[in-house]
């Protein structure tokens, strides 16, 4: 499925989206993925986090660091992020923001994660807290319009096969 959107960034402009459904990092290995997020589940409760200085809350993502996969990135954002420890992982979205300067790919993945630990912090600073929600409850939390209500709908039906999968 595709779907095409627009946001405002934080300049003020207005970038065309366009989301596809993906499976697997096949799927993307023509792109140069910048920006990972993960829609992680522990149990039947999505975690979500929130950026201090930014003031608003995301799922567990971010930047993909040089020499870095976007699946590895994933892994190790979910960790900063949440202390969480990724469980199985699978691919379900990519979305390319276009930018004016270029375009801007980022992936979308279900995760099933389980904590370390309790989260003490974000290395880098960022992030200030973490909560584990009702999925149903995301709108009250971040608005992704229908690229993210076609998101969480695709996580949840893909979450039970992850969840039925043995390892």
């Amino acid at each position: 499925m595709e779907i095409k959107s627009s946001l405002i960034n934080r300049s003020g402009q207005k970038l065309n989206v366009v989301y596809y459904d993906i499976d697997s990092a096949a799927d993307i290995s023509d792109k140069k993925v910048r920006v990972v997020h993960g829609l992680c589940f522990c149990g039947d409760k999505l975690v979500i986090v929130k950026n201090g200085e930014k003031g608003y809350w995301t799922p567990p993502g971010g930047a993909v660091e040089p020499g870095e996969t976007a699946e590895q990135a994933t892994i190790r954002e979910i960790k900063e992020e949440s202390n969480m420890r990724v469980i199985k992982h699978r691919f379900i979205g990519c979305q390319d923001i276009y930018e004016p300067t270029h375009i801007s790919t980022q992936t979308r993945s279900v995760c099933i994660v389980e904590p370390y630990g309790p989260f003490v912090s974000d290395p880098d600073g960022d992030i200030t807290e973490i909560k584990l929600i009702d999925p149903a409850d995301l709108d009250e939390y971040l608005n992704w319009g229908e690229v993210g209500e076609h998101i969480l709908n695709r996580a949840l039906a893909i979450r039970k096969e992850l969840q039925n999968k043995k390892q």
